[in-house]
Parts: structure tokens; C-alpha cells; sequence
């Protein structure tokens, strides 16, 4: 899979936006939220190869990297939570689409419940 392909792929999720921060990279894209402005993807290149960090469970990522070789622990991020996918590897595309996926939703901000008043009594 090419770069450009994942990120022709990332904005078919509705309520995705590719861009590129960083003054003089013109090599690595943010995809994020549209409207939280959070970043679920990191698309950029490593030693020559297209990569994508994506959040995902830690068990999952631990998992993930023993059983492909193009899963590493993340690159530049937390590697608790995130993992490198290199685009060209033995991770089939359905799995970095399903990966992609999962950061989206992981990356989501969280609607808070309103916290119920309750009365304080003194005890005498």
C-alpha cells in the first residue's frame, strides 16, 4: 500500500482530516479529527519506508508485534499505546484499515456524564 493510498483511505472516515504541521516535512501527514483536532494517524517515512503510528490497545500492540514483522513499537510516540505499521510489509491492508479504525475510535473524545450533586451533611 502506498502513502497515498492510506491517506485517500483515511478520508473516506467520516469526521477525518489529513494535514501536514510541520514547516518544511513534506512527508509526514496528521490525520485527525475534524473537529477535536486530535490525531489518530501519524503518516510519515522511516529509513526510507512508509509508516503509519496508530493508538491501540497495549495488549493488542504486543500482540500485533508478535505476530508481523511490519509492527514495531511506535516511533517518535508513546510506545505503550501507540505502534509503527510499515504500509509495505506482511500486514494485510484489511488489518491496517481495521487498525485505523480502532485509533479513530480510541482517539475520540470522551462525552463526561454530569457528576450528580449530592448533599454533604456534618456529622456533630
Amino acid at each position: 500500500m502506498t502513502k497515498e493510498e492510506y491517506l485517500n483511505y483515511c478520508l473516506t472516515i467520516g469526521g477525518a482530516t489529513v494535514d501536514q504541521p510541520f514547516r518544511e516535512d513534506y512527508d509526514t501527514y496528521v490525520v485527525r479529527h475534524r473537529l477535536t483536532r486530535r490525531w489518530f494517524a501519524l503518516v510519515m517515512d522511516l529509513n526510507g519506508k512508509p509508516v503509519v503510528n496508530l493508538k491501540c490497545e497495549p495488549m493488542q500492540g504486543e500482540f500485533l508485534r508478535g505476530v508481523y514483522k511490519g509492527v514495531i513499537e511506535a516511533y517518535h510516540m508513546n510506545k505503550r499505546h501507540w505502534i509503527t505499521v510499515f504500509l509495505n510489509s506482511d500486514v494485510p491492508a484489511e488489518e491496517i484499515y481495521s487498525l485505523t479504525q480502532e485509533s479513530f475510535h480510541l482517539t475520540e473524545k470522551k462525552m463526561r456524564s454530569p457528576r450528580k450533586k449530592t448533599r454533604m451533611y456534618r456529622i456533630k
